[in-house]
């Protein structure tokens, strides 16, 4: 069978479009696109019919007209899907959208062409192309776009076919034509940088939100896998138990040879080693239910976030203390915390952004008081710039961004993670060098029901009569 090859696929064959992984997250929608198209089709057709018959200036209309209509044709081609081949809310690829605002920006051209050039006041809509290009599409796409609106809006400085208008009457000198050419240029250069600077910060942002949503999602998957481990175990305990101990009185009532006994102690055998896998699966750390939930110290569950990012040429450091507010207070008890993937993954992610910058140690202190628990995190790399201290969290903002395999959202989704537990974060630089990170937390929103003070502690009966 003859394989049918649409407009898109020809040029395509000129013009390869970018690979999938390049433009996976840029989309322009072809209803909105055909939309905008018909809406550029009333206008010109409108602006012709006035200037030509009720003003009567003396326009080719005949080859204006064929323009207009041909945009207005390849519209209801793609409506009935000779082009695109998939009906209007289908989302349009990079290079497939590049193509179709490629081709209204010479259709627009031609019009200009025909009717005046630059002088035309309608020739600041050549900007609308790539205007929607810079918002929607690549770089890449972008980029060409503009090469051909530049080209476009030059070649029109230079030839186009007057307008028939005497000269006595209205006379444009060439300098005016130089000036809305240069006007043009700047505008489409400027337009398309700040637009698609501007769309790509949404993009990243959405990205960047989206990865955050994922990796809570997986380790949420993962808690519930846990749980329902936990549960199959406690469930499947007692019938296991009951087998076993049927078995055993089976064994001790059959013959001791024989076809029987050698069932009879496989099955004990088996139920046995059920037994002993449902119970290394329900006390798993981190996958049974009770695992989870249970609270655990403050310090504690920072060394379990930050230990797997301990790197061999970098040396992570623990350190933990209370903290007395008040003058012959009892020392505060550690905050009892319970786990949480926000919490794992959030330290986590600063751990190991201070191992990428450190030189040779990192050191994570935890401390706490009465009301408040903090961590920090602080290295002996070369600090954080002090141009960017006070944008530290934004996405895609690194000092090694350019590098491969950073793309700057480390701490931007750290400081997201740790936000849902109730954190604040600051940044800083030590005074003797390195950087410094510094989450802070109150203790009734860390802990909300847990005791504030050993003294407490002992009130409550959990020390005896323990004295300190």
């Amino acid at each position: 069978m003859a394989s049918h090859k649409t407009v898109g696929d020809f040029i395509q064959t000129f013009v390869p479009w970018p690979t999938p992984g390049e433009t996976d997250r840029i989309r322009l929608n072809l209803r909105t696109l055909v939309r905008i198209r018909w809406v550029a089709v009333a206008g010109q057709l409108n602006a012709l019919v006035v200037v030509y018959y009720f003003l009567g200036y003396p326009l080719p209309i005949i080859p204006a007209l064929v323009l207009v209509l041909a945009s207005g044709l390849l519209n209801l081609t793609i409506i009935s899907g000779q082009i695109s081949g998939a009906p209007l809310q289908t989302w349009l690829s990079d290079g497939k959208a590049a193509v179709q605002l490629g081709l209204d920006t010479v259709q627009l051209s031609l019009l200009l062409f025909l009717t005046g050039g630059l002088i035309n006041p309608f020739a600041v809509l050549i900007l609308a192309p790539i205007t929607i290009a810079a918002t929607v599409l690549s770089r890449r796409s972008t980029i060409i776009l503009g090469i051909l609106s530049i080209t476009c809006i030059s070649l029109l400085a230079f030839w186009y076919l007057p307008l028939p208008i005497p000269p006595d009457i209205f006379y444009i000198p060439p300098v005016y034509i130089v000036g809305i050419w240069v006007a043009l240029l700047t505008a489409i250069i400027l337009l398309a940088t700040y637009n698609w600077y501007l769309a790509e910060s949404g993009r990243r942002m959405s990205q960047a939100l989206f990865d955050t949503q994922m990796a809570l999602a997986r380790e949420q998957r993962h808690s519930a896998l846990g749980a329902l481990a936990a549960a199959v175990a406690h469930e499947l305990g007692s019938p296991l138990s009951t087998i076993a101990v049927v078995a055993k009185e089976i064994a001790h009532d059959a013959p001791d040879a024989g076809p029987l006994a050698e069932d009879v102690a496989l099955l004990i055998n088996q139920s046995e080693r059920c037994r002993e896998i449902l119970a290394e699966l329900a006390e798993r750390p981190g996958e049974s239910e009770e695992t989870i939930l249970r609270p655990i110290p403050l310090s504690g569950l920072v060394m379990a976030a930050a230990t797997p990012y301990a790197d061999a040429s970098v040396e992570v450091v623990f350190e933990k203390r209370a903290e007395k507010t008040e003058e012959g207070e009892a020392l505060p008890s550690e905050p009892q915390v319970e786990q949480s993937p926000e919490f794992m993954y959030g330290i986590g992610g600063l751990v190991h952004n201070a191992v990428g910058f450190a030189r040779k140690r990192v050191l994570v202190v935890t401390h706490w008081n009465t009301t408040d628990a903090t961590v920090e995190i602080l290295d002996d790399g070369p600090g954080f710039p002090q141009h960017i201290i006070q944008r530290l969290g934004d996405p895609y903002l690194s000092t090694r961004s350019g590098k491969e395999g950073h793309m700057g959202l480390g701490i931007f989704i750290s400081q997201t993670l740790l936000a849902q537990t109730g954190a604040v974060l600051s940044f800083g630089n030590r005074w003797k060098g390195g950087g410094m990170v510094t989450a802070r937390w109150p203790r009734s929103v860390l802990e909300p029901s847990a005791p504030s003070t050993e003294a407490d502690l002992t009130e409550n009966g959990l020390f005896g009569d323990a004295k300190r």
